[in-house]
């Protein structure tokens, strides 16, 4: 019997209930000091001067840097199709572009020494105009990098076809904010760093991807990838912020050659607010249109993507958005174009679902709109829609071909397990009561995309002579359940305990290469490549058995009961794996085998998602009652692994969905600099979760998996928006933008009154 498919506890939990993680600001580091980050509290302004000489002569200070004295060359930007005019300095240099940004560092014996030396480091800043509307961006009268002359950092302009709507009986359009979130891990970033005696750099981070820090410390010192050794012990969540290296990261390990001395530094929350990047920040023009029998006849999305001061990834998601834009339906025709713009705030990166989320936002809130019009319940305008289970592979009007699904019965499992009629029932009978707290039902048909950036993963397997086993593999939990799921499918091929079988990570002198964790990649990447490692490692062991036994390796097979092989039918003479790795030691390698798989395409996860609320229409205060959620992706390792990762993903959704959002004022300053402003989601505002697993497996790997990481954050938004919607479209509310506070409710009420 396999050990795939079943609740195992993960491995990883004792240590993180008992004793806790080692994260970076952990780590005991012989003679390190510590750096400061003085910040712009400036949105744009010219640099007139910078006064460091008082903070020079403060206790413990070691040094004090500004851009002029960096020797290094220019950042290159994150991704090349930027605008290559557009660059981000180590340190801001003539022009500060967002509250946060980095300016001077500080270098001091303890962390408190540094904190009062930057007290004492003034400033002068001539003011400029700020620009933190996106529209205003893309009229241009401000320009925020003269260099380039205009605004735009990338551009997706694939034309407009002005006859898209021709022949629809009904065509609703609407402007929606999808608005920008701080991505909040509960461990902020953190780095320390060191030069060795032979000229090497150690480095440790608090990233997803330890080998692409390795490859721009690379880069960025003029050093081969075997000079810099990249640590990534625990990390405290990275939600897709914490992939690339940030200026303020990648300099620690120059000031540390500068001072010489081992450094370290950890932001506070409040640097986190403004300076970790942002996500989301998509202002969408969702236009639909179709026949009064519910059929969807054409669809055209339109985003403007707010970039933060400086183009990252974020600037691209849109192409991730355009993807997915169609979403579960068969829509004959559809329009997508984009452009990112720069604004006075903080980068825009990847955050969890990264351009998918966007993407499932706007049509789900389209077909609800549509089906408000045309006077028809949502569901049903679903149901007749949705792609059928025969069209697959199915490949959209925009060319993304999704691999498999079942639409239909995600939807009907949805309808089912939330008791749809009877809350419709319900519904109906409050506003015939004309109740206080109003009903509201909120669905959301979603299919993402996971792995949808094409790359291989690490992976490589070793028995031990004591029998026990160790796999190394390129990806990086933050959260997700690695030690426990890759350790189970090396046990699966080997038979070994999962608890004999050790799990290496984030290490890039133990690890030689790797792409990292993030786009829910990691299973159907990473860990297909531990299983086929582990394969191999059986065929080595059968070679070895077999010729130890004298036996032809056709006859040899392996008892993962007994952890041993025999040949068929003389189970009592066998070599367990201890002996065969006692045997193979003296061969290079031993009883290992490494693999690099790369998968031939993407996988799309689907479901369905109902979220109920009520609504007090006196207050506006929304309270959610239920999430029901039925999500496929593809076949499940570890369904207690699975759970965790869709209930994670519901508290976001729903969380953006109703609390969470960055502000600025006029000025560029930002009013949610702290968890005291922004309204982190906790357990008391969301309810215990009503989860349904499907399994369609996916033909594109041999596990049949699809990612999982991502999916309730992209379902449940939606969900809960067009629930708020939903409580009051007999009021006459016909769309309500997120996050759906109390005032923004009340005052859609007041509105439509």
């Amino acid at each position: 019997m396999s050990i795939l498919g079943n609740r195992v506890v993960r491995k990883e939990d004792p240590k993180f209930l008992t004793s806790g993680g080692t994260y970076v600001d952990d780590l005991k580091i012989d003679g390190a000091a510590r750096v400061t980050y003085v910040r712009s509290t400036s949105a744009h302004a010219r640099i007139r001067s910078v006064d460091i000489d008082e903070a020079r002569s403060a206790p413990g200070v070691l040094a004090v840097v500004t851009a002029a004295d960096i020797e290094l060359d220019p950042l290159p930007l994150e991704m090349p199709m930027l605008n290559e005019k557009m660059p981000q300095p180590w340190l801001a240099t003539d022009v500060v572009r967002y509250v946060g940004e980095p300016v001077v560092a500080i270098v001091s014996e303890t962390q408190a020494e540094g904190a009062d030396a930057a007290e004492l480091i003034f400033i002068d800043y001539e003011p400029l105009p700020v620009l933190v509307d996106t529209e205003g961006a893309l009229e241009g009268s401000i320009v925020l990098h003269p260099e380039a002359g205009t605004n735009v950092s990338f551009e997706l302009q694939f034309g407009r076809d002005e006859s898209l709507f021709d022949g629809c009986e009904v065509v609703v359009r609407r402007r929606v904010n999808n608005q920008r979130v701080a991505p909040c891990p509960l461990e902020v970033r953190a780095v320390a760093a060191r030069w060795e005696d032979d000229g090497r750099l150690t480095q440790w981070s608090s990233t997803q991807a330890p080998h692409s820090v390795r490859d721009a410390l690379a880069k960025a010192y003029g050093l081969f990838e075997d000079e810099v050794h990249v640590i990534s012990p625990d990390v405290g969540g990275g939600f897709g912020a914490k992939i690339g290296g940030y200026p303020d990261e990648l300099l620690i390990a120059w000031l540390a050659r500068r001072v010489g001395r081992p450094l370290k530094w950890t932001e506070t929350r409040s640097e986190s607010m403004v300076a970790l990047g942002h996500g989301r920040a998509q202002l969408q023009d969702i236009e639909i249109g179709g026949s009064r029998d519910g059929t969807i006849g054409a669809y055209r999305l339109t985003v403007l993507q707010d970039s933060g001061a400086y183009p990252r990834v974020g600037a691209l998601l849109s192409f991730m958005t355009r993807t997915m834009a169609s979403g579960t339906y068969r829509i004959p025709k559809v329009d997508f174009n984009s452009r990112s713009v720069v604004t006075n705030t903080t980068p825009v990166v990847s955050y969890r679902g990264a351009g998918r989320p966007e993407a499932t936002a706007a049509i789900e809130r389209a077909v609800d709109l549509f089906a408000a019009e045309i006077g028809m319940d949502p569901a049903e305008v679903r149901r007749r829609n949705l792609v059928p289970p025969d069209a697959f592979p199915f490949t959209t009007p925009l060319g993304t071909t999704y691999d498999v699904g079942d639409y239909g019965r995600a939807l009907e499992l949805a309808l089912e397990a939330s008791g749809y009629a009877d809350l419709r029932k319900e519904q109906a009978r409050r506003r015939e009561a004309g109740e206080v707290r109003q009903l509201g039902i909120g669905l959301s048909a979603y299919v993402e995309i996971t792995n949808g950036v094409p790359g291989s993963e690490f992976a490589a397997v070793e028995v031990r002579e004591n029998g026990t086993a160790v796999v190394r593999t390129g990806t990086s939990p933050h959260g997700q359940g690695h030690v426990t799921s890759w350790a189970m499918l090396v046990s699966d091929a080997l038979g070994i305990p999962i608890d004999s079988i050790e799990v290496v990570h984030g290490d890039t002198d133990v690890v030689p290469r790797g792409v990292g964790t993030f786009g829910s990649r990691s299973l159907q990447v990473g860990g297909v490549a531990a299983h086929q490692a582990a394969g191999q490692v059986v065929d080595k062991a059968r070679q070895l058995a077999a010729k130890l036994l004298e036996a032809d390796p056709a006859d040899v097979v392996l008892d993962k009961v007994g952890q041993r092989f025999h040949v068929a039918g003389t189970p009592a003479v066998a070599k367990s794996w201890g002996e065969l790795a006692r045997e193979a030691s003296s061969e290079p390698g031993g009883l290992s085998a490494e693999t690099d798989f790369t998968p031939p395409g993407a996988t799309f996860p689907f479901g369905c998602h109902v979220a109920v609320v009520e609504v007090d229409t006196e207050t506006g205060k929304v309270t959610i009652e239920r999430l029901v959620a039925v999500d496929d992706a593809g076949r499940i390792l570890n369904p207690l692994v699975a759970e965790g990762q869709i209930q994670g993903g519901l508290a976001q959704g729903a969380a953006q969905a109703l609390l969470e959002q960055v502000a600025y004022d006029d000025d560029g300053n930002p009013l949610t600099a702290n968890l005291a402003d922004y309204t982190f989601v906790s357990a008391a505002e969301v309810p215990s979760f009503e989860t349904t697993s499907m399994e369609t497996p996916t033909p594109v790997n041999e596990l049949g998996a699809k990612g999982i990481g991502e999916s309730g954050t992209i379902g449940s938004t939606p969900a809960v928006q067009n629930a708020v919607v939903d409580a009051l479209s007999h009021l006459g509310v016909r769309h309500v933008d997120m996050p759906a506070t109390p005032e923004r409710v009340w005052q859609a009420i007041a509105a439509a009154r």
